[in-house]
């Protein structure tokens, strides 16, 4: 009786969450074709290789996968030891953008080159900023509770989010940090009053910034109305800079087609073709010189149109199997630790995901931002991968018996 007890508890230790792994080679398979399917020709014409994009994302897929095995094999408490040197590469990183390792894309100087390789430091941030929090609010325990431990830890997420606005000018990043530090502090310390007055208090920001941007940007159009200078001899710069263009571009993205609002409209152009079913894989006609970059941000729009509505619903059903796989190991996580690193992961892919979407669908203004799993961009693969290798991790610390 006792050498059964033994195996039967032995078993309970290895449940593993395959549903989780299928989800995700899945996507990782899909975004591979549908890269392909977008990239090919503009890959054709600049690089006289079709496959070109899709060659580089294999290579980051592959390593991406290789370190995914490779977490998910290690005990995930292993990994807190390095929460706080994570913190500081992370920020030292950013800074190095200033450097001459500092790389410039198309008028975006976010990354690292050294040689062939280039690094993204935002995507490294995301997972240092994931596992600090963790360390921190279980080394606070009940502090977290209090109006002191819910600043700090709040807080810790500050520096960062203003390194990576102001230093990599990457503001969408900044948001998804500062969203992964405030759901991870309210899974540990749920007081709705608080998170109800921050998120009050981020609108109204939000909605003043607008309403600013917006009024001076119509005094600038009376302004040169008064002068004489038509709209197109005006163009859309204004005193806010490219992102107060982009909300100008958001709110009428008609007007200044020929402007920030290019790539918006041609997206949802594209969205619009695609009807119930799609034009099919590979028929697309907005990847062809239409829409800039499509294989980056606006991918969605792009399976939106060859695949159309039937499509994107299931790609977008998929990513909730995959947050609700991620809840369940959250709930039925061992420890405190290993439940709040899969509230930061699946803050991480939900915030992400629904920013990428409302982006291509103009909900929002343009923040020039991925879709996990699917998007090209090798670093961000590289680090979801090990991102979800953490969550199978902790989800083998899981009895079998106390899975719901």
């Amino acid at each position: 009786m006792a050498g059964r007890r033994n195996r039967n508890r032995k078993k309970e230790e290895y449940f593993f969450d395959y549903t989780l792994l299928f989800i995700v080679l899945f996507l990782l398979g899909f975004g591979l074709v549908m890269l392909y399917s977008t990239s090919s020709y503009e890959a054709a014409l600049d690089y006289g290789d079709s496959a070109y994009y899709l060659k580089k994302q294999l290579l980051s897929t592959a390593l991406g996968i290789g370190c995914m095995i490779f977490v998910a094999s290690r005990d995930y408490h292993v990994w807190e030891k390095f929460a706080v040197l994570g913190y500081i590469v992370a920020v030292v990183m950013i800074l190095m953008v200033l450097s001459p390792l500092g790389h410039e894309v198309k008028g975006a100087r976010r990354w690292l080159r050294v040689g062939p390789l280039s690094l993204q430091p935002a995507e490294i941030a995301k997972l240092a900023m994931i596992l600090f929090l963790a360390v921190l609010v279980c080394k606070m325990g009940k502090g977290i509770r209090t109006w002191k431990g819910f600043g700090l830890a709040v807080g810790s997420a500050i520096p960062i989010c203003l390194l990576i606005w102001q230093v990599t000018n990457n503001l969408s990043s900044a948001i998804i940090i500062g969203g992964i530090a405030v759901l991870m502090v309210f899974v540990a310390a749920p007081d709705y009053k608080r998170f109800i007055g921050l998120a009050a208090i981020v609108c109204a920001v939000a909605a003043l910034a607008v309403f600013l941007i917006v009024n001076n940007a119509k005094a600038q159009s009376e302004a040169a109305a008064a002068d004489g200078i038509t709209q197109a001899e005006e163009g859309i710069q204004s005193d806010a800079g490219f992102r107060g263009d982009r909300i100008i571009a958001w709110l009428d993205p008609e007007k200044y087609a020929s402007d920030e609002g290019f790539q918006t409209l041609q997206a949802l152009y594209a969205i619009g073709s695609g009807n119930i079913f799609g034009k099919g894989l590979g028929r697309s006609m907005q990847k062809l010189g239409f829409l800039p970059e499509a294989q980056n941000d606006m991918i969605f729009s792009i399976i939106c149109e060859e695949l159309g509505l039937f499509g994107a619903l299931s790609i977008m059903l998929l990513f909730i199997i995959l947050i609700w796989r991620f809840m369940v190991i959250a709930n039925n996580a061992s420890d405190l630790f290993g439940a709040l690193l899969v509230v930061g992961v699946l803050g991480h892919i939900a915030i992400q995901v629904i920013l990428n979407i409302a982006v291509v669908t103009n909900t929002i203004p343009n923040t020039g931002i991925s879709l996990p799993f699917i998007s090209y961009g090798g670093t961000s693969i590289l680090f979801l991968l090990s991102e979800i290798g953490l969550v199978l991790s902790v989800s083998k610390g899981i009895r079998l018996n106390d899975v719901g």
